[in-house]
């Protein structure tokens, strides 16, 4: 298969802070705020990203890259279990009065399990901590199958959709887990 030139990004916000639902999964199971060193950060990313085309930020050099997650207005939240990284969420405050969920994933040992949405809306609950006007994220037609219907199930609301140039030529349909 060709490599795709475009995909389909979908817009979602949230205007008021809902309640989580789901119960917590279970005493293995941890979050918390982390700051990662960029090799750290580079090893999340790809563990939760790769199988699903997550490129971008390997582009940066380490010192962009350090810019963006040691910035004190960009929140790194880790999910372990049994103290191994098992996801994280990333929280970007740095447009005043909204909070932007730029990254959310897992492991793919971890995905089909029914963490997603309990993992979603524990970071959805810390992106409302500070009372931003909105909190919202982008997917892509390349995430997930379930990813648009969990933020959707999760409160959030479909706002806008634009064709936009694929990152790279690894975005072609290729076998993922999930």
């Amino acid at each position: 298969m060709a490599a795709a030139e475009t995909c389909v990004v979908t817009y979602l916000e949230m205007r008021a802070a809902g309640r989580a639902k789901r119960p917590w999964p279970g005493s293995a199971f941890r979050i918390e705020w982390v700051r990662p060193s960029v090799r750290f950060y580079r090893y999340l990313y790809a563990s939760v990203g790769d199988g699903w085309f997550w490129e971008l930020r390997k582009r940066f050099d380490d010192a962009e890259l350090a810019a963006i997650v040691h910035d004190p207005r960009v929140e790194i939240h880790l999910l372990t279990e049994g103290g191994v990284p098992a996801g994280y969420g990333e929280i970007d405050r740095r447009v005043p009065n909204e909070a932007e969920i730029t990254y959310f994933g897992l492991v793919p040992e971890l995905v089909g399990r029914g963490l997603g949405r309990w993992f979603l809306e524990q970071i959805t609950a810390r992106a409302w901590r500070t009372w931003p006007e909105r909190v919202w994220l982008h997917t892509c037609d390349l995430d997930h199958p379930r990813a648009l219907a969990n933020y959707e199930a999760a409160g959030f609301r479909v706002y806008d959709r634009q064709v936009e140039p694929a990152l790279s030529p690894a975005y072609a349909r290729a076998p993922i887990y999930g």
